[in-house]
């Protein structure tokens, strides 16, 4: 009987090709099954992935993968893994806390739109090496600038969760649009007029004041707004800029 543990599962994860495994020497990389399997999720979503489909583009037998990797949960955190790969590791950024922080902003907003599937998987995950490195990386940005150590990881999770919820309201947006073929501008375009005609300033005030000032025309990059006035109240507890 095969091992489909999950311990053999956290084994993949750490030591890849090198975990023990019965039958004959392999004829894949796991590399390489994880590289299949992260191409068709980025092309069809995660809900679309199968071990099915990860042996046909492989060409080998479905039964055949689950020696490689015991079960698609294991191959799922493989693939969370093998992403948390790319990209630059913030602490390791030139300049100031702040600029470490915004790299690594910028880094997980490219890498959650590259990999949009990112965003629906499950956060319980055994962590693999590359995302406790990343991890401790975004940890260490923070460290040594004045943050009590609780706050140090406080702050860090309040930074990932501020990234991937604008991230994953993003993400939607495109969805949408690919879905229905009808941009977010112009879907809002069709419907302003019909806002301005049945949501009266009466009921509705600041939102009429604030249109009549143009503030919906085009709000801005709201990301790198509400980024930037995180950073500042985390600045403000180290009493500087």
């Amino acid at each position: 009987m095969s091992d489909t543990s999950p311990t053999r599962g956290l084994r993949l994860l750490w030591l890849g090709d090198t975990v023990p495994r019965r039958g004959p020497r392999p004829a894949l990389r796991l590399e390489r099954v994880v590289r299949a399997a992260i191409e068709i999720a980025d092309a069809e979503g995660l809900p679309a992935l199968s071990m099915r489909k990860v042996a046909d583009r492989l060409a080998v037998g479905t039964m055949s993968l689950y020696t490689y990797v015991p079960a698609k949960t294991d191959l799922v955190a493989l693939m969370l893994d093998a992403v948390d790969a790319e990209g630059v590791l913030p602490h390791t950024v030139g300049g100031s806390w702040r600029t470490k922080v915004e790299t690594w902003a910028r880094e997980d907003w490219a890498l959650y739109h590259r990999h949009e599937w990112v965003l629906d998987a499950s956060a319980r995950r055994p962590l693999g090496p590359h995302s406790l490195c990343r991890y401790d990386s975004a940890l260490r940005s923070l460290t040594g600038i004045g943050l009590p150590a609780a706050a140090v990881v406080a702050a860090t999770e309040a930074i990932d969760g501020y990234i991937r919820g604008m991230a994953r309201r993003s993400v939607e947006t495109r969805r949408r649009e690919r879905n229905s073929g009808v941009g977010e501008a112009e879907w809002w375009a069709e419907h302003q007029a019909l806002l301005r005609t049945y949501a009266g300033a009466e009921e509705f005030p600041t939102i009429h004041a604030l249109d009549a000032e143009g503030a919906f025309d085009g709000a801005g990059d709201t990301f790198e707004f509400g980024l930037r006035r995180l950073l500042d109240g985390i600045a403000g507890q180290l009493g500087a800029s």
